[in-house]
């Protein structure tokens, strides 16, 4: 399948972005939702900044302290034997987890789809114990003239999913959790179908060790119910470990695309589409077997965390699939590819 991928990718990264606080450097900018407003493309970019410490032998972890409103700081002794410092986005001691960073959601704005203009301040930032590690991977899921935000509420109490609302990306309504942990990669359908409202989601269950994509529906968009397995993982394809929602779906003559994320056992994310039935989103009609966008590029395969490709959101127009994707949890890139190419990999599919 031929990817038209930006020649001056990444289009953002971190050296693009102010951090938000004196003493933190911004790690990664990616996993951007997208939408159309006016003529513009707007951007809200996941901005993972990470305390700066002065200490070599001193790990710092951010955290949203809710009781004094401010983001406060934990030292961690890297001499600690007990600690594991492995995986660059966690520090694990026996007791507790800490990231070693804190996200927020940055607005940037663009007339090309290329070139942005990332704003000074975050747009929306940690504000509740649901969200003492940050938020994540905003999707966003136009429906009439407001603008739905599902994204990923990090803390202790683990992984949820909360939904915030806006008009113009500049004033922003809360509605907290709508779906508990461990839950995560929620994408909200563009418009009603039946009547109510539909939303891919990916809960976790760690006693099975699974982690399929389900479908469920709500009248409201705050309660869900009626869930439903949708898809699961493939031995030996590359979406064996884990998989996720990655965009808004879109309507297409052929049912609803999703293009959503898996990950092989080398931790290797792909993205890959699943078609579903229009008036019955809940039955899958097929399914990509090889990935449509994978690792390939340096910056795609080398970063702070390697070989990763995910995607937030994508706009659908002119027969092309306009993708904003993040790559190696660092930098956002673009890509381009034909909506028919994508639809005849799904052929016999599923």
């Amino acid at each position: 399948m031929k990817v038209l991928r930006c020649p001056e990718n990444p289009i953002i990264g971190p050296k693009d972005v102010k951090p938000s606080m004196d003493g933190f450097e911004v790690i990664g900018t990616f996993n951007a939702g997208v939408a159309r407003l006016g003529g513009e493309i707007i951007l809200l970019i996941r901005v993972a900044e990470k305390p700066i410490s002065e200490n070599p032998k001193v790990a710092l972890a951010a955290f949203y302290d809710v009781a004094e409103g401010n983001v406060s700081l934990k030292e961690f002794s890297k001499d600690d034997s007990a600690i594991d410092f492995s995986d660059p986005r966690l520090l694990v001691t026996p007791a507790e987890t800490y990231l070693t960073s804190i996200s927020h959601f940055r607005v940037a704005r663009s007339k090309d789809g290329i070139k942005f203009k990332i704003e000074d301040k975050p747009a929306l930032a940690a504000a509740s114990k649901y969200e003492s590690f940050g938020i994540e991977d905003a999707r966003i899921s136009q429906i009439g003239d407001t603008y739905y935000i599902s994204y990923v509420a990090v803390s202790p109490l683990g992984a949820a999913t909360c939904l915030a609302s806006t008009e113009d990306f500049k004033s922003f309504n809360r509605y907290g959790v709508i779906f508990c942990p461990d839950n995560k990669d929620v994408v909200i359908f563009p418009e009603r179908i039946n009547g109510k409202y539909y939303a891919f989601h990916r809960p976790i269950s760690p006693l099975f060790k699974s982690c399929h994509m389900w479908i469920a529906e709500s009248v409201d968009m705050k309660c869900w119910g009626n869930h439903r397995y949708l898809i699961g993982l493939r031995d030996g394809l590359w979406d064996e470990s884990r998989i996720g929602a990655g965009t808004v779906p879109v309507r297409t003559e052929a049912g609803w695309l999703e293009i959503y994320h898996g990950v092989d056992k080398n931790n290797r994310y792909c993205l890959g589409a699943v078609l579903t039935d229009l008036s019955q989103p809940y039955k899958v009609i097929a399914r990509t077997a090889e990935p449509i966008l994978q690792p390939q590029t340096d910056y795609e395969t080398n970063g702070f965390f390697a070989n990763v490709v995910f995607t937030c959101g994508l706009i659908c127009e002119d027969g092309k699939l306009k993708i904003y994707y993040g790559v190696t949890d660092t930098a956002i890139c673009y890509a381009e590819l034909k909506l028919k190419d994508v639809l005849d990999k799904l052929v016999n599919q599923i």
